[in-house]
């Protein structure tokens, strides 16, 4: 800490000697009150739920409601840091967590990685379910989330408490639910979906009848060329909006003004990964020449933002369009792709040459995109009834 305070006197030291204006100092005080605030947050950034769990969400909150402006500027932790607590992401009062009782016989369950954005949240995943509750108004919709540690931080820093899977499922058999279907929202069949499986198979014998539909990119498939009208789907849904937002008249009028359209998905080292390498072969088949598929871990190796950027260089677009191709326009497509950190997708493409234009909408805010996880639901209602 004296470390630490060492260099903040030098900068403080250093702009008031520029500027002839006074500076205070933070004070061991301020520190060791930031770093309380830090621990706290950093000890609820987890993925394990325990009975302590409540009490220290709250107690994050209460510190940091605690510290003056100057001492939240201080925040910093292996997690922790002042945009935590402190950052706008819309209003979490317009989200419902879905986490009623009163269920009835007959509950689908939306499950989701989640995020902490509360106006993705409202828009792409509470979209979603409200779109599957119009479609099914005889089933009960509710809400889980696989990501414990976003839980925590909407439920510290908003107060609202959503289910991960253990409560969802707790919280159905308790309601006397017979008829289980499970609506993932997940891209494809990659880590969340199969830990997402290994929940609910701890559950077999609580129910009369236990169905998962599909994720939205449908089967994986083998290979890059293996595509389905899933792919297809969300292929054009996307171009589609990524065309409107941006005013074009067509993707190959974009192409044309030397605009490329690049997709940023999450990547993972799960054999799903194949699952991009197939979308960027189905933007090929569309005929979206213009159309490139990133990932933010770089998992298929093009995926890559330095393999993106190149290929991108090598086809001679001058300007690209950078757009989240998953669920919810979060911390990735706010941060990682849209951020201006050097590391960011828009400031590398920035500093390769380009110019960038972000769009962040998550593929929940699309009206296609909900349609068809209503009918991925569908096929798996229509085969309880047969």
């Amino acid at each position: 800490m004296k470390k630490i305070l060492a260099v903040l006197l030098t900068g403080v030291m250093s702009v008031s000697l520029l500027t002839g204006t006074a500076f205070a100092a933070p004070t061991e005080e301020d520190l060791a009150a930031a770093k309380n605030a830090a621990d706290l947050i950093d000890a609820i950034y987890v993925q394990q739920r325990t009975e302590d769990t409540d009490a220290q969400c709250a107690a994050a909150k209460e510190a940091w409601d605690a510290l003056t402006d100057e001492q939240k500027e201080l925040v910093e932790g292996e997690e922790a840091d002042p945009d935590y607590f402190g950052m706008d992401t819309g209003d979490a009062s317009l989200d419902n967590p879905l986490n009623q009782d009163g269920i009835g016989d007959k509950e689908l369950l939306v499950v989701s990685f989640g995020t902490s954005f509360n106006g993705s949240r409202v828009e792409d995943i509470k979209g979603i379910e409200d779109a599957l509750q119009a479609a099914f108004p005889d089933w009960a919709v509710r809400r889980a989330f696989t990501a414990q540690i976003i839980i925590n931080h909407v439920q510290a820093r908003d107060g609202e408490f959503i289910d991960n899977m253990t409560q969802a499922l707790d919280r159905a058999v308790a309601n006397g639910v017979k008829q289980l279907v499970v609506q993932p929202t997940h891209l494809m069949h990659g880590y969340e979906y199969d830990e997402m499986c290994e929940a609910l198979d701890e559950y077999a014998d609580k129910f009369e009848v236990i169905k998962v539909a599909e994720p939205l990119l449908g089967e994986m498939g083998s290979d890059a060329t293996v595509i389905n009208d899933d792919k297809k789907a969300v292929c054009e849904a996307v171009v589609e909006a990524t065309i409107k937002d941006g005013g074009y008249e067509s993707a190959d009028a974009a192409k044309e003004s030397g605009v490329a359209f690049v997709y940023l998905g999450h990547g993972t080292a799960h054999v799903a990964k194949v699952t991009y390498s197939q979308m960027a072969t189905q933007m090929k088949e569309i005929g979206y020449e213009n159309a490139f598929i990133g990932t933010v871990e770089g998992e298929p190796e093009e995926t890559s933002v330095e393999a993106v950027i190149e290929a991108v260089k090598e086809a001679g677009y001058k300007a690209v369009v950078l757009r989240p191709i998953m669920v919810v326009a979060g911390d990735h497509a706010n941060n990682d792709m849209a951020g201006d950190d050097e590391d960011s997708w828009k400031s590398m493409f920035e500093a390769a040459g380009f110019e960038v234009i972000p769009q962040i909408a998550g593929l929940g805010s699309i009206d296609a995109v909900k349609n068809m996880y209503v009918a991925h639901t569908q096929t798996v209602v229509d085969s309880i009834a047969e």
